[in-house]
């Protein structure tokens, strides 16, 4: 009767040898296969590599050509206000942004609230404001415009130099200054009387404004009166000319890029 278990048991064995041989062959397929291929996929992965590096080249060689066009247009703008700006040269490449200021003025810096939240929501929002606890595009408006009414002569944010055709918006819950994303805190730099300044703004509507945004929605700020304030000319100008077109029987005319003007004696 034992030995009659003998030939099952062999089977058995037999069956696990030959899986245990099938489960080798697999193996070393899978292996060879593997040796052929990792050659062309190092390959590939370096000629990705290579491709990628060279683009990045070529694109920080463009943004630099970028950068010398810009600032060769600049300087050519900034000598045309110059040029052309009669005795009030300096007055109008002062309001154009064309040249660096430097002087006494006023800092003001505003952060978002400690515990800021992104999106909408509160008793703001029916103003075009939402009580998140962070600085939006508005607030900034104010201030600025708040620092311009107080005697600014020239102001700039995050070292982003404002001039009449800036734009302060907003992208989602970021703030965008002529188009530039701006990370919060925002440090808003003004020349000018610092000290009369100071007492005019925070005396004004925009002031007081600010004083609210820091008592209710816990909106960080701070003011401080400077003896050396510098700001950076503005990275792009457009100068813009104006001529007479069309007949001279109507006061006003309008110049095919939009202005309006009104000619000589009239």
């Amino acid at each position: 009767m034992a030995g009659g278990h003998q030939p099952g048991k062999l089977r058995a064995k037999l069956g696990l040898a030959g899986a245990l041989l099938l489960a080798a062959v697999v193996v070393t397929l899978g292996a060879a296969q593997a040796r052929i291929s990792a050659p062309t996929l190092a390959k590939e992965r370096e000629q990705l590599i290579n491709r990628i590096e060279s683009e990045t080249s070529a694109a920080d060689t463009l943004q630099k050509n970028v950068d010398a066009l810009r600032e060769s247009v600049g300087s050519q703008q900034r000598e045309a206000l110059e040029k052309h700006g009669g005795d009030k040269a300096e007055l109008v490449s002062l309001l154009a942004g064309a040249t660096p200021v430097r002087g006494p003025g006023l800092k003001v810096v505003v952060d978002d609230a400690k515990q800021a939240k992104s999106g909408g929501g509160g008793p703001r929002e029916s103003s075009g404001f939402s009580d998140t606890g962070r600085v939006r595009d508005r607030d900034m408006q104010r201030i600025v415009n708040g620092l311009w009414q107080a005697g600014a002569e020239a102001v700039a944010i995050n070292g982003q130099r404002l001039t009449s055709l800036s734009a302060i918006r907003a992208a989602g819950d970021a703030i965008l200054v002529d188009n530039k994303p701006l990370v919060p805190p925002y440090t808003v730099l003004a020349v000018g009387d610092g000290k009369r300044m100071s007492t005019s703004f925070q005396d004004s509507v925009d002031g007081q404004y600010l004083h609210v945004l820091q008592q209710n929605y816990g909106v960080r700020a701070n003011i401080s009166v400077e003896e050396d304030v510098r700001l950076p000319a503005a990275p792009s100008l457009i100068v813009r000319t104006a001529r007479w077109w069309g007949s001279s029987s109507l006061p006003f005319r309008q110049a095919p890029d939009g202005l309006i003007f009104s000619p000589s004696g009239a």
